[in-house]
């Protein structure tokens, strides 16, 4: 094995390696200390919660899942269109990011409220949560990709008699896929957010539903768990899109053996 077949092995282990590192630490410590299971579990506890909670678990975590879906669908598809839109006219770029960032900056837990009056408790507000708070990278990342394009490369295709729509196509929507699957990275993780923070206000489903009722009861054992299904979700979902980007965009990745 070559030193560079080594390194690349080690980069691909390190994670897992520190993962387990953690663990071990993590449960040392509970141990030594006597922590109680009710303050702070340890990850021997969060296994055994698993395991006796397994069935119900998934069932929420499935639910937890489709909400996201859900919600990041309609976030990509309407980000696009938003994006392409804003990007491709500077009118409309100047036009429309202020209130971009100032509809961003609002907690959309603050939104729930609102969405409960209007569509009642359960999978729909939880839907919008995740879609209102997934919707922003998609279109400021979208629009920044098409928004600078080099002027010389324009004037150069528009000297070649291209239109400002053969310029979009051919060369400027191209040119922005990585900022969009850079998005859409972004994106997946934040849309569990808003999944679970709505399914802990307004649901009496889902992964945020469990772990509202496990904490009434101090079944903290349970509640981690349902942390760690979340965590696992979403990084099941942003290497899924991390490889699609490697697979759609290598070219602008090339020669980079850390690529995301």
């Amino acid at each position: 094995m070559t030193r560079a077949q080594r390194t690349r092995l080690w980069i691909k282990a390190s994670p897992w390696l520190l993962l387990l590192a953690l663990t071990l630490i993590w449960e040392i410590v509970c141990q030594a200390f006597a922590v109680p299971t009710y303050l702070f579990p340890a990850p021997s506890d969060i296994w055994s919660a698993w395991l006796q909670y397994r069935a119900p678990i998934m069932e929420h975590a499935l639910q937890t899942l489709f909400t996201t879906v859900s919600g990041f669908a309609l976030a990509v598809v309407f980000g696009l269109l938003l994006g392409v839109l804003v990007g491709s006219s500077p009118v409309i770029y100047k036009a429309l990011y202020p209130l971009l960032v100032g509809f961003n900056s609002i907690p959309k837990v603050a939104f729930v409220p609102v969405l409960v009056v209007w569509f009642g408790i359960g999978t729909v507000p939880a839907i919008l949560t995740a879609f209102l708070i997934s919707f922003f990278p998609v279109v400021v990342n979208m629009a920044t990709g098409l928004a600078t394009l080099e002027p010389e490369l324009q004037d150069v295709l528009r000297s070649l008699g291209a239109s400002k729509l053969d310029i979009l196509k051919k060369v400027a929507l191209p040119r922005s896929m990585p900022y969009f699957f850079a998005s859409l990275k972004v994106a997946i993780t934040l849309a569990f957010v808003g999944s679970v923070i709505s399914e802990t206000v307004a649901s009496n489903l889902g992964i945020g539903y469990l772990m509202m009722s496990a904490s009434s009861t101090m079944n903290m054992g349970l509640v981690f768990a349902g942390l760690v299904v979340i965590g696992i979700m979403g990084v099941v979902m942003y290497e899924v899109f991390a490889f699609v980007e490697r697979r759609m965009t290598r070219w602008a990745t090339r020669g980079s053996d850390l690529a995301f």
